[in-house]
């Protein structure tokens, strides 16, 4: 049942369901979209997450509890997912799997993980039941990603694996968060990928690094144009293994700005997915490259 909350005068919380699913995360979307349709006065910012949202509103111009029933309204008009077309697009998203860089950070911090004699490939390939690393780097890079949410730091996508429930790979923080995670390192906790967008802190097992930048704080390249983040909820990203001599093609590319991520538009209903998930991953990963 959805949950309703204030924080404080100014902002409205309401939890679509206690955990993440598909289900959940498309009808907060649905709902967070309508919502800014309406432009209503007195909203000042939507923050969607993965299971629920926030709004943020000038008491003044328009009082939480009116703005609590018209979220209902709008949750009841998108509670069809039938009748919802979510208009996305899919991403391709070059990653080099065991590079050096996030190599040498998660063997510096093994005394904070679960199993300091492996890597963290190889520990979630086995906790994940899969006989090796490759296995696990295939399972990744042969279904697509939805960008649940974006947040936490600047443009650091929330990706869930588009799969049944009972393939999702899972894999646990690490006991304590290292003090180092390198910039694009890409790493998975829980049941989410993520890609750091700047060196920092972090607890997610780390499986490779990003050819490209999400993050461009002077927008030098074409895609960071119109924001200096790159992924949107909604997008659905395709990771792609890349050999380290693709790796550094590529990283010229952004150095002398000419590269450009690989998208195709897409529309499609959550229940697509939900019903089929093989074949919608079918459907948006092999038009990707047509």
């Amino acid at each position: 049942m959805t949950r309703y909350e204030y924080g404080g005068d100014e902002f409205v919380f309401v939890e679509l369901a206690e955990e993440m699913s598909l289900e959940a995360n498309f009808l907060g979307m649905a709902i967070t979209r309508k919502l800014k349709e309406k432009d209503w006065p007195g909203i000042l910012d939507i923050c969607p997450s993965n299971a629920s949202y926030m709004v943020r509103v000038d008491p003044e111009v328009f009082h939480p509890n009116q703005l609590i029933q018209e979220l209902k309204e709008l949750e009841k008009s998108a509670s069809n997912l039938d009748e919802i077309e979510i208009h996305s697009r899919v991403v391709d998203i070059p990653i080099l799997f065991e590079d050096p860089w996030t190599h040498e950070a998660l063997m510096r911090f093994r005394d904070r993980h679960q199993d300091p004699n492996s890597t963290d490939l190889e520990y979630a390939a086995r906790i994940n039941g899969y006989s090796s690393k490759n296995d696990l780097i295939q399972a990744i890079t042969d279904s697509p990603f939805l960008v649940s949410m974006v947040g936490f730091v600047p443009g650091l996508p929330w990706c869930y694996q588009m799969v049944p429930r009972e393939q999702q790979i899972e894999v646990p923080k690490y006991v304590r968060p290292r003090t180092f995670t390198p910039e694009r390192a890409f790493g998975f906790g829980g049941a989410f990928s993520v890609i750091y967008p700047v060196q920092g802190a972090g607890g997610y097992q780390l499986f490779g690094v990003a050819a490209a930048p999400i993050f461009d704080k002077d927008q030098k390249l074409l895609d960071f144009q119109d924001s200096i983040t790159f992924p949107r909820q909604g997008d659905i990203f395709r990771y792609r293994s890349v050999s380290k001599e693709d790796f550094e093609s590529i990283r010229k590319g952004v150095e002398d700005r000419t590269f450009r991520y690989l998208t195709k538009d897409i529309t499609f209903t959550p229940t697509e997915v939900i019903q089929d998930p093989r074949k919608f991953s079918e459907k948006v990963l092999g038009g990707l490259y047509q």
